[in-house]
């Protein structure tokens, strides 16, 4: 048996320059690498923006960790008590929005099963090639734990099934994305690109161009294919290369189905791209999430229920499909990769 946790950026930022005025910063948030690219500013200025906007990722992170002490866990700790607690407001906007995404993606996306994800024991730094037992699963599942569950009234906050456990991993990075862009606009920085282990949003150019973004291969160390990510879109992949681990020859995922509480199969990455938009970074987190999970004929209609159009699917048996717009904005690296994509719609 053997385990991995894979932590790197699987977006890379290319074409740059050593004659551009670029400023690069690199962190360790979230639990992966966080870069930070800002264009045309002083270095000084550009380094103190870096810094104010890696301090709120690391306020984000703290406030919304699922197995350390945090505001999210002290809210866990209550569903399990059946008591309210009261919150901050902008806890609460989270969880409502939330809870109105995964009503959309009809459960597939559920921040409430922090319970299962325990179990599998991606709820841990490091973690070991151990499956839980059926009965542990059955019993989990006749929880049935779901966000809806959740009640918020003003500040207060409770919830109607104490199994609920939240696990916002599946939302964080794409809110912080959102964080990290209204801070460089309330700057009036022009030109950045923030980068959280692959979710990636997009301000203004690089130069004259536009940022250019390598999505990786989920089965080779390079790019599959790269693309033009132009002011204000955001991007972002599931994939079942990122946190998994092998045991007697089969991946195990850390993206859970509600439905069966087992690590999703069949499916080795989706990339989604979204457009501007004022919460464009938490759905490029979401949206990935329930395409991921769903059947393969169902991913289509997945992908339009989150309302995205652009999407990009590579299944476990090699097949890759793309709707018609994502296909427009993908230049292949790999061409044998090119030459056998379908369409999804």
């Amino acid at each position: 048996m053997r385990y991995y946790i894979l932590l790197f950026a699987f977006f890379t930022q290319i074409s740059c320059t050593p004659l551009d005025p670029l400023y690069h910063s690199q962190s360790y948030v979230f639990g992966t690498l966080v870069d930070i690219s800002i264009y045309g500013e002083e270095e000084s200025e550009a380094q103190l923006m870096s810094s104010q906007i890696t301090r709120e990722f690391q306020n984000i992170h703290n406030r919304l960790h699922a197995w350390k002490p945090s505001e999210l866990n002290g809210i866990n700790k209550t569903f399990a008590d059946n008591r309210p607690k009261l919150i901050e407001p902008d806890i609460a906007q989270i969880i409502e929005d939330a809870t109105k995404l995964s009503i959309q993606s009809e459960g597939l996306f559920n921040p409430a099963i922090g319970k299962l994800i325990q179990a599998w024991g991606f709820q841990r730094d490091e973690f070991t090639a151990d499956l839980p037992d059926q009965p542990t699963l059955d019993a989990l599942l006749a929880e049935q734990p779901k966000m809806t569950d959740i009640v918020i009234n003003g500040h207060q906050i409770i919830s109607n099934n104490p199994h609920v456990k939240l696990d916002l991993g599946g939302y964080a990075k794409g809110y912080a994305l959102d964080a990290g862009m209204k801070i460089l606009r309330e700057f009036q920085v022009k030109h950045a690109l923030i980068n959280i282990g692959g979710n990636v949003i997009a301000l203004g150019k690089h130069g004259e161009n536009p940022w250019t973004i390598g999505i990786q291969h989920p089965r080779k160390p390079d790019a599959i294919a790269t693309i033009a990510l132009e002011s204000g879109w955001a991007i972002g992949t599931s994939g079942d290369y990122q946190r998994f681990f092998m045991h007697d020859g089969k991946r195990y995922c850390h993206i859970i189905d509600p439905r069966t509480g087992q690590p999703a199969q069949g499916t080795q990455s989706v990339t989604v791209l979204i457009p501007p938009g004022p919460h464009a970074g938490v759905l490029s987190d979401v949206a990935s999430k329930p395409i991921f999970i769903s059947a393969l004929g169902e991913k289509a209609a997945f992908a339009k229920k989150m309302g995205v159009s652009h999407v990009l699917v590579i299944q476990e048996d090699g097949q890759i499909l793309a709707t018609p717009s994502m296909q427009q904005r993908l230049q292949w690296l790999d061409q044998e990769a090119k030459q056998r994509v379908g369409t999804l719609q």
